[in-house]
């Protein structure tokens, strides 16, 4: 079971966000992450609770940040129930997405292992909702994943597979690399790995 700490940050300027902590683990549903945000002061900053199907789907999300707190799962697409700090107004949101994603690093993780590609793949969309910080708003995201390059490295606990992938902002064409080792994401965008206490879990 992998735990450790993620520091996330703007991917543009670099601003320190908050700091991740994480564990996560393959289970009888598939696979499941839960981490504690916390501000550099220290503060409570929210919480991310997610669990796959086998297949990598969501079949339950949790997140909590500033008093929001959102509950989602895969349902005709996706849908999901966003409420507001004080308790009394919750709204419903369905889109046809396959899944969706976030700051969290889980979300690169989810998408990963939703689309299971190859090298050989070509470059496959995904539709996402995405919850932007930090009122978890959702908004309909259009991304392209391509696999660029997959090694496996000799290890003491047993080979570990390196992940390379190239994803592309449909709306932008903005590109970026994300490098993830089963299921621990060792560097995108505005997310680096600090800590990790347990090598990441393997797949099968």
């Amino acid at each position: 079971m992998p735990r450790g700490r993620y520091s996330l940050h703007d991917p543009h300027d670099h601003t320190p966000f908050a700091d991740e902590h994480f564990q996560c683990a393959p289970g009888p549903s598939g696979w499941r992450y839960v981490s504690q945000l916390t501000a550099h002061s220290g503060d409570h900053h929210g919480s991310v609770d997610l669990t796959l199907d086998e297949l990598g789907r969501p079949i339950r999300l949790e997140l909590h940040a500033a008093g929001w707190q959102v509950r989602g799962a895969a349902l005709d697409g996706v849908t999901w129930v966003r409420t507001d700090p004080t308790g009394t107004d919750a709204a419903e949101g369905n889109v046809r997405a396959h899944a969706f994603t976030g700051t969290s690093p889980a979300f690169l993780i989810a998408t990963a292992r939703l689309l299971r590609l190859t090298p050989s793949s070509a470059a496959t969309r995904v539709r996402l909702v995405t919850f932007t910080d930090p009122v978890l708003a959702p908004r309909t995201v259009d991304q392209s994943w391509t696999l660029l390059k997959r090694e496996t490295h000799g290890t003491d606990n047993g080979p570990l597979t390196l992940d390379e992938y190239q994803v592309t902002a449909l709306d932008t064409g903005e590109q970026h690399a994300v490098h993830i080792a089963g299921d621990v994401v060792l560097a995108a965008p505005g997310i680096e790995l600090e800590e990790l206490e347990s090598p990441p879990s393997v797949f099968g």
